[in-house]
């Protein structure tokens, strides 16, 4: 399949682990939280919800955003996405891991957050905006979504100085398999 020599096997490596690290702590914050304000807090708070900019009779679409109430990075996404064509409205969800199951997003692609379009398709994780809307323009057949599994550095929201990690976007079909939608090499390719 890929062949990788040793320092490359142990960059990737290491940036999976500092992934999963975020990701863990994301999740691990959120089930702190939820136990402690179990009782004071619904199921899923609306946190803010964006007015969409208006061109001309021009309505942006809406994506719903489902997040731990404590992670910064998706607030950076949401910022990104609002910032490319898109309204947004988030909301704090307490149980994201039964949420993401019941949209059909298993667990090697998932990621700290999930955003639905109004027809019910998923974008998880930093999946960047322009590819969100090439995917809408068109949607493929028996497909759910799109995802980029964990958190590669430099993905809109998870921008780390100059630092860029190539990733897949990937299709996520409705049967649970998955095809590559996307290959980005560089920061560029993402706008």
């Amino acid at each position: 399949m890929f062949s990788f020599s040793f320092p490359v096997k142990i960059t990737i490596a290491m940036t999976l682990f500092t992934s999963l690290l975020l990701l863990s702590a994301c999740t691990e914050q959120s089930k702190l939280e939820a136990s402690v304000t179990a009782e004071k807090k619904p199921h899923i708070s609306p946190i803010k919800q964006e007015k969409p900019l208006q061109q001309a009779s021009t309505v942006l679409p809406l994506l719903a955003i489902y997040k731990s109430p404590t992670c910064s990075c998706c607030e950076k996404w949401i910022a990104h996405i609002d910032q490319h064509g898109f309204s947004s409205k988030a909301y704090n969800q307490t149980d994201l891991s039964a949420f993401k199951s019941n949209k059909g997003i298993a667990p090697q692609y998932r990621s700290c957050h999930t955003a639905v379009s109004k027809d019910g398709y998923v974008f998880e994780g930093h999946v960047p905006a322009k590819f969100i809307h090439q995917f809408l323009a068109n949607p493929p057949k028996n497909s759910i979504g799109l995802s980029v599994p964990a958190m590669p550095i430099g993905t809109p929201g998870m921008e780390v100085g100059d630092k860029f990690m190539p990733y897949q976007i990937i299709l996520l079909k409705s049967d649970g398999s998955y095809d590559i939608y996307a290959k980005l090499n560089n920061y560029q390719e993402q706008f």
